[in-house]
């Protein structure tokens, strides 16, 4: 345990690094006003990449005029309220019973509010049923509401060849059978659907050995461990690698398994400012200086929690001034992959391939198969030391069933895919072409006039909207023109930045895309949300 007055801290339990210097690096600020973009360099002879993240402003109207919105259907809400309580309207929504009138109120609280006076108005936007394989194209079936959304109603209808620009299926794995999933259908009828027990117990069969070592091949590291979760891999595992007397630093738009992980470990949390490296720096430095609270006896881990990919902002992570930092506090650096590995990298190994970093410059890597493995569950990996902890004390490997045999099978095709095992190179052309594809999407959205967040390299692109209207209405005229997107308002975003949020995948061919650019740009004019004020064409 370190001095808490010392400059670096010694943590825990996880493998022991070989020390290492600190690498300085340089930041440069480039502000023209109304976009902030971020080019941070590491050290040159390690880090050649340079990020490029672009977070416009919207015009001073357009937010007014969005917090007008919400402040005059808030006004509208509560003389609903007053409506419904008085008998002159009906009430659709949870209520207390008359029986429980003098407790504390189950329902009511405000996001109860919101949701029952504005996020019904717009419901129909999410929840969509779908009848086809989540490729390039799909089917939805038609629904209509007789009650303002508080209930839904099939037709019968089949709205067919949807365009997909929504579901996070970047190497467009995730589709209708052919003969490449061969081996998952003979899996299926060797070992059937399920497993029936935890890892712990007799859930552990040979193609969750086979795909673990698959796996820790793929990301270089010594041992991988497979969950068939992939929210679960983060929630029920933080709590197992930190707790009470534990510091971890969290960026503050981490996903929610995160968050809940880290709030169940008992571990003291504290937010810094996305990819924010003199915030991190400055919230280590007062740790390692002040130790614990009231004691002032030094923290038993520090552990820095972020992600590859943030799925709201289209961010990537400043990888390289993170390791410095953490190398610097000998902190412990968690990672979470769920949507970078598989999209970023020359071959898909996620972020610390994209910057050159080396595999044991992370601690902890997690990630997911839901996105571009076309799968469910998640993983663990780094030291075998790390692995064989986990084996024994996750709270997954104890009480949660083991992942489907035909889901293992289904990874293992992926990473076989992706490592050119197979005796192709289509792993190598989709990637190729996933980049080719957000390059070409977010370069021609920046050309028309839109607000687009997050990295040029990210496949996910979040398209500003802002105002709760707008958002209801883009949906409702996509699907209009046969193109299915994703639209997240409050509270998945801050009040005020509603978004439409697009997926790049490797199957959309260049006339898919076309199609869905002119359809934006045809309602950027019908809705006026061409905000960007740095429009070049």
């Amino acid at each position: 345990m370190s001095n808490p007055r010392a400059n670096v801290v010694s943590n825990g339990t996880l493998p022991n690094r070989k020390k290492q210097s600190n690498t300085s690096q340089d930041e440069k600020h480039t502000s023209n006003g109304v976009v902030k973009e971020r080019q941070q360099n590491g050290n040159s002879h390690c880090y050649a990449k340079t990020i490029v993240e672009s977070f416009e402003e919207p015009p001073l109207p357009t937010l007014v005029t969005t917090y007008m919105g919400y402040g005059i259907a808030t006004l509208f809400g509560y003389f609903r309220d007053f409506l419904r309580n008085s008998g002159l309207e009906k009430c659709n929504a949870a209520v207390e019973r008359e029986e429980q009138k003098h407790f504390v109120p189950l329902y009511q609280d405000f996001e109860n509010f919101y949701k029952r006076n504005l996020y019904m108005r717009i419901r129909d936007n999410w929840s969509r049923s779908i009848c086809s394989a989540p490729g390039p194209l799909f089917d939805v079936m038609e629904r209509v509401s007789d009650d303002y959304n508080w209930t839904f109603r099939f037709t019968g209808n089949i709205i067919k060849d949807v365009i997909n620009i929504g579901s996070y299926n970047f190497l467009g794995l995730a589709d209708k059978y052919d003969e490449s999933m061969r081996t998952v259908k003979e899996v299926l009828e060797t070992y059937g659907t399920g497993v029936a027990s935890t890892r712990q117990e007799m859930g552990t069969l040979d193609k969750h050995k086979e795909l673990e070592d698959l796996l820790a091949k793929f990301l270089n590291v010594e041992a991988a461990m497979t969950f068939g979760m992939g929210f679960a891999t983060n929630s029920t595992n933080i709590p197992v690698l930190v707790g009470k007397g534990c510091l971890i630093f969290s960026d503050e738009l981490n996903h929610t398994s995160i968050v809940l992980g880290a709030r169940l470990s008992g571990a003291t949390i504290r937010t810094f400012k996305h990819n924010n490296m003199q915030c991190l720096e400055n919230l280590l430095r007062d740790a390692i200086i002040y130790g614990q609270p009231r004691t002032h006896r030094a923290w038993k881990k520090i552990l820095i929690l972020v992600e590859g990919i943030y799925s709201m902002e289209g961010s990537i992570v400043n990888l390289p001034e993170i390791v410095a930092l953490k190398k610097k506090y000998k902190a412990y650096l968690y990672i979470d992959e769920a949507h970078s590995i598989g999209s970023v990298g020359p071959t898909g190994r996620g972020v610390r391939e994209y910057f050159g970093l080396n595999p044991e410059d992370i601690d902890v890597y997690m990630g997911t198969f839901t996105k571009s493995f076309g799968a469910s569950g998640g993983y663990i990996a780094g030291k075998k030391d790390l692995v064989d902890y986990l084996r024994f004390n996750s709270h997954s490997a104890a009480y949660a069933v083991s992942m489907s045999p035909p889901v293992a099978e289904q990874i293992i095709r992926s990473l076989k895919l992706l490592m050119g095992l197979d005796g192709t190179t289509q792993g190598l052309q989709r990637l190729q072409q996933l980049v080719a594809n957000t390059k070409y999407f977010r370069q021609t959205l920046k050309k028309m006039g839109f607000i687009i967040y997050g990295n040029d390299d990210s496949p996910v692109v979040p398209m500003l909207l802002y105002q709760p209207c707008k958002v209801a209405a883009f949906a409702r005229h996509m699907l209009e023109r046969k193109i299915g997107v994703v639209v997240v308002g409050f509270p998945a975003t801050p009040l005020a930045e509603a978004r439409a949020r697009f997926c790049l995948s490797a199957v959309h061919t260049r006339q898919m895309l076309d199609t869905v650019l002119e359809a934006i740009n045809e309602l950027g004019d019908l809705l006026a949300l061409k905000y960007s004020r740095q429009r070049k064409s």
